[in-house]
């Protein structure tokens, strides 16, 4: 894949170049829209359907289900812990081959993507199973030790379904390994986006603002401040951005001149969204007030990245344009209405999520996809002793 000049971390927007330095074409103007439109509208669908099924799993009540709760001291260390992962990506480039690394890590999303999508399109796929399917239910499970101190490491619960969804996602995962096709790409791009605003939950307004500002902050000083983020940019190749070529009316499908959105551009405000959303149905008044606003200020703020950066025709840090927007608009909405300390007193955890774990808590695997896919991340992390929950903290 061409390589280009965005943080593919937080997603900076900007057209890719030839990798081997050679002068392309100018896009169309009729392209560009088409491009940029293109990633509006795949940012604002994982977003959309994320948040409302973020509602849902939060009503759920299977444990291995359950979102992950991110606290205010977990939103304070995110810009801390991204920035050191960012600056060692940066380093292992520099220090190693590039062609092995991105060996590695195309292997490991092949697998995270291939579960990731698998859990995106069940809910649609189980609609048009029969009603005799055959659906058998299974179970692969793995422990440690024996009587009293027996653990469970795996605890995995699928059936049929699962298996077929399963299937139907290996065969994009084989096209994007082999090909790396930007379609391929963008399918696993929109499963972990969805996953990811569906799974991660802010428990309240003020974490969401820690969250948000501090990687207004980190998004300005990397892309910005150093060429740390645009040498990882051109050297990582996973499918963590969303893209679409701007030169497809006139090379079709193997187009290759791409404008891009990375992923975080898309979750961080997303998980924010989501919150709003489970505030509004807490209010109990049937109305989405605060989801449609932040939802139209998501739109004008990407909407206002695009635009300056096709001004400047510099790549653009995202969040210096959705921070303060999906803050500002709601916030102004509350002031308004006067329920501005309804907002800020409000707790996720509490009303929706009475017995969501931490985000650093990692649960076993069982029940779908997903968990095996968090089980997998988390595993690679390391295992940690879960935190006493403290209400303050939350």
């Amino acid at each position: 894949m061409d390589s280009a000049l965005s943080d593919q971390h937080n997603g900076s927007t900007e057209a890719s170049s030839p990798a081997n330095g050679t002068t392309r074409p100018p896009s169309t103007p009729e392209g560009i829209a088409l491009a940029y439109g293109s990633l509006l509208l795949m940012a604002l669908l994982p977003i959309f359907f994320g948040a409302l099924r973020s509602v849902r799993c939060a009503r759920g009540k299977s444990s291995s289900d359950m979102p992950e709760t991110i606290t205010s001291r977990d939103a304070a260390r995110f810009p801390i812990i991204a920035s050191c992962t960012l600056l060692g990506l940066y380093l292992f480039f520099k220090i190693f081959s590039q062609e092995y690394i991105n060996l590695l890590l195309s292997m490991y999303f092949f697998v995270l993507g291939i579960l990731a999508l698998s859990h995106t399109i069940s809910p649609f796929m189980n609609k048009f199973f029969p009603a005799n399917f055959p659906n058998r239910q299974y179970q692969l499970l793995f422990t440690q030790g024996s009587g009293e101190n027996k653990e469970e490491i795996i605890n995995y619960e699928f059936d049929t379904k699962d298996l077929v969804c399963l299937g139907l996602s290996s065969i994009v995962g084989v096209w994007y390994l082999l090909r790396k096709h930007w379609i391929a790409n963008n399918l696993f791009g929109l499963a972990f986006s969805l996953n990811g605003v569906e799974l991660l939950h802010l428990n309240n307004v003020s974490t969401g603002c820690i969250l948000l500002g501090g990687l207004f902050i980190y998004d300005i000083f990397w892309v910005f401040g150093t060429n740390v983020m645009v040498t990882v940019a051109k050297s990582f190749e996973a499918p963590i951005k969303l893209v679409f070529p701007q030169d497809l009316l006139e090379k079709g499908l193997e187009a290759d001149n791409f404008a891009m959105l990375g992923l975080g551009d898309i979750v961080i405000p997303g998980i924010f969204i989501a919150l709003l959303l489970r505030f509004d149905i807490s209010l109990k008044k049937n109305t989405h007030t605060y989801f449609y606003t932040s939802f139209a200020a998501y739109i004008f703020g990407l909407g206002l990245t695009i635009f300056i950066m096709h001004i400047f025709k510099h790549a653009q840090p995202a969040l210096l344009y959705l921070v303060p927007a999906c803050i500002g608009f709601p916030v102004l909405v509350a002031l308004v209405k006067g329920e501005v300390a309804e907002m800020f007193s409000y707790e996720s955890s509490a009303v929706i999520l009475p017995h969501t774990p931490r985000l650093t808590h990692f649960p076993t695997v069982s029940g779908s996809p997903a968990s095996l896919a968090d089980s997998m991340q988390q595993k690679l992390a390391g295992p940690r002793r879960r935190r006493p929950q403290n209400p303050s903290a939350m």
